[in-house]
């Protein structure tokens, strides 16, 4: 009996060491398990591009604010230019061009000085689903801000508080406005101050630096006989200075130059009104595909501008019919005639005279 009994003992010995080593042998494998598929799960995790990280031009859901801004030699230095997201120059009555500047989650405490509303201008506005801001208009444009219901700040409307007259320049080179005023109007109309619109240009994070463009050091614009403008390049910061009938642009408050990461250059013909007033007002034959350039970095492109309808957002095509890439930063949009001689000069001092793209 003691025999048995003895045996019985190892036996449940032998049984209590195999379920320890079966329970180490399991738990080592549980825990290799667990590793590998962390490491798997790790390794399977999207990497974070370049494109997903934010583009801070234009970012959070405040609608644009497009404001009319008076380009006559009287009322340079301007306010405000710098932080617009966009600024578009198009050709007006008299050879004087007006820009129409358009800002996103800024706060800004002069704008100026603001100038009346033209229709083709409210053209842009739309596309950028923008309120629509202006010191008096044009009876087109009093007639198309009524037919496309125009969320529109008209400063002559207003109640004295909204703009207000500054000392130091004459009228009517002298309104400015600030987008608190601006926002405090809007709330008062009850227009939407919120967009969730896509911005009408294709921003990117990665640097484009046209590679197969040609140098663009020196960009001459002819508006007009009165108003030609230029940029150059500043290599150091990537940007393009701004001059304006010979002369450097700077901001009104702070003498720092009026610089832009992108330029577009649109050709498309104007036309002198046949209307009642007789004031050579003009319209913009704007509906269509037009040849255009894409400038940035000192490198240009020939591109194609295609709006189809007037509130529709325009797409800018490289001549291969891709959307262009844009960089993340501010852009100037000029606007000229077909019959403009555009010059885009290089950095060996050659220039290239465009007025056609093919």
């Amino acid at each position: 009996m003691q025999s048995e009994k003895g045996g019985v003992k190892v036996l449940i010995t032998i049984l209590v060491v195999l379920i320890i080593v079966a329970g180490v042998v399991l738990a080592y494998k549980i825990t290799q398990d667990k590793n590998n598929t962390e490491t798997i799960s790790e390794e399977n995790q999207p990497v974070a591009t370049t494109e997903e990280k934010q583009v801070q031009i234009f970012q959070g859901n405040d609608r644009p604010i497009a404001v009319m801004i008076d380009n006559h030699s009287d009322a340079w230095p301007q306010a405000g230019l710098n932080q617009a997201y966009m600024v578009y120059e198009i050709i007006v009555e008299g050879g004087e061009t007006r820009l129409m500047a358009l800002f996103k989650g800024v706060d800004l405490n002069k704008i100026g000085p603001v100038r009346s509303a033209r229709h083709y201008f409210i053209d842009y506005a739309m596309e950028n689903d923008a309120i629509y801001v202006h010191f008096g208009q044009s009876p087109q444009a009093q007639s198309d801000i009524k037919k496309y219901s125009i969320a529109d700040i008209n400063g002559i409307a207003e109640d004295g508080t909204t703009f207000w007259r500054v000392k130091d320049k004459a009228s009517p080179h002298n309104a400015v406005t600030s987008t608190a005023k601006l926002l405090e109007s809007a709330k008062s109309k009850n227009y939407r101050t919120t967009s969730t619109e896509e911005s009408v240009l294709n921003y990117v994070t990665d640097e484009v630096n046209l590679e197969e463009g040609q140098d663009a050091k020196t960009v001459t614009i002819p508006h007009s006989d009165l108003q030609t403008v230029e940029y150059e390049y500043d290599e150091e910061n990537k940007v393009y200075v701004r001059y304006a009938r010979g002369q450097e642009q700077t901001d009104w408050d702070t003498d720092k130059a009026i610089t832009t990461k992108n330029i577009i250059i649109t050709f498309c013909d104007n036309y002198t009104l046949s209307d009642s007033e007789n004031k050579g007002r003009q319209g913009l034959k704007n509906i269509g595909t037009f040849n255009g350039y894409y400038i940035t970095n000192g490198k240009a492109i020939k591109i194609q501008c295609i709006k189809n309808a007037r509130d529709e957002q325009t797409i800018y095509q490289d001549m291969q019919g891709n959307e262009i890439k844009v960089n993340d930063g501010n852009t100037f949009v000029n606007i000229c005639s077909t019959n403009a001689v555009v010059e885009i000069q290089g950095a060996s001092g050659t220039t290239s005279t465009n007025n056609t793209v093919n």
